[in-house]
């Protein structure tokens, strides 16, 4: 594969947004909608169950989007990505490695922890590394290691999440990186597109609307609890993973919790989560504070469509407000 930049991903998108990784939800069928309708696709590599699951995704990704490229030379199709969690504790690291270097996917995202020597790995076949932080210590650690891009998790996203407002993590990030940026929470509209690049960022990161995504693994109550849920029932704890992440409360009820008394979980351990006893991550569902703008289950292609329609939408009120 040779070098890409990140000025490569954009040109080959339709709208600058990178449909986030998310567990038990994104698997190969979304990334390949996302990817052919000009959204960088992307899944956690935990997501596949055992190595040879993974590797099967793998092969028919790369495959299936290298023969959409010759078959439509000229159409918009986007890089597709993987997680890795690169925490101590996921036993899976090794072999998740080595499918990386097999397969070669263009953006490798990692996440809670640093991203290693998967750096050299991937930039060694031209790809690209985004590493998700949620606090300034971490985004300056990070910054130090080689990767091309910081993936700023702000207050309000779904899943594990940081608490710093976009504005804030922005603007001091900016103070001594110069590489890619990323921005994540609350993104759900075209609209929250545009205004995430007036602010300075590369690309959009947007996971709860994907939720919603008729090619994902969410099952339908979870999309339906997303679509009648509001900002107002999003909980944000610690007590599930141990990292603090926002979560549907519903579903805690369902699940059995009490959200007023929640034990914290001192101990993180993600090793659970590539076994077949993933059950509190089935039952116990993840969503951020944009919730408010999703109101049905699409098509991925759909969606994107309505994303670059908002997207349009907020460069001619701008426009407007400028000529007045």
């Amino acid at each position: 594969m040779s070098k890409i930049s990140l000025a490569s991903v954009r040109e080959q998108l339709t709208i600058p947004v990178i449909a986030a990784p998310m567990f038990l939800i994104s698997g190969p069928e979304m990334v390949l909608a996302c990817c052919k309708a000009g959204v960088v696709g992307s899944f956690p590599l935990l997501n596949a169950r055992t190595d040879v699951v993974l590797e099967s995704w793998m092969k028919e990704i790369t495959e299936e989007l290298a023969a959409a490229r010759r078959a439509e030379p000229e159409r918009k199709i986007a890089p597709w990505a993987v997680n890795l969690i690169v925490h101590r504790t996921n036993t899976r690291y090794d072999a998740d490695v080595k499918l990386i270097q097999k397969y070669q996917p263009p953006i490798v995202i990692t996440s809670l922890g640093a991203p290693g020597p998967v750096v050299d790995i991937v930039h060694a076949y031209g790809g690209l590394v985004f590493s998700d932080v949620a606090t300034l210590t971490h985004a300056k650690k990070a910054a130090q290691t080689g990767v091309d891009g910081l993936i700023l998790v702000c207050q309000g996203a779904g899943g594990h999440a940081g608490t710093i407002n976009p504005f804030a993590f922005m603007g001091a990030v900016r103070h001594y990186w110069q590489g890619g940026i990323i921005l994540a929470g609350c993104l759900t509209t075209g609209q929250d597109v545009f205004a995430a690049a007036a602010l300075g960022a590369d690309f959009a990161y947007m996971g709860t609307r994907f939720i919603a995504c008729a090619e994902g693994m969410a099952s339908e109550a979870y999309q339906q609890m997303l679509i009648q849920a509001t900002s107002d029932d999003i909980l944000y704890t610690n007590a599930v993973s141990g990292v603090h992440a926002n979560f549907l409360m519903q579903s805690l009820l369902n699940a059995g919790y009490d959200p007023e008394q929640l034990a914290a979980k001192h101990e993180v351990n993600f090793s659970h989560l590539n076994n077949q006893e993933a059950k509190a991550w089935k039952d116990i569902w993840s969503a951020g504070q944009g919730v408010n703008a999703i109101q049905s289950v699409l098509p991925a292609a759909d969606m994107i469509a309505e994303l670059c329609q908002e997207y349009k939408q907020a460069e001619a009120l701008l426009a407007a407000r400028t000529v007045r």
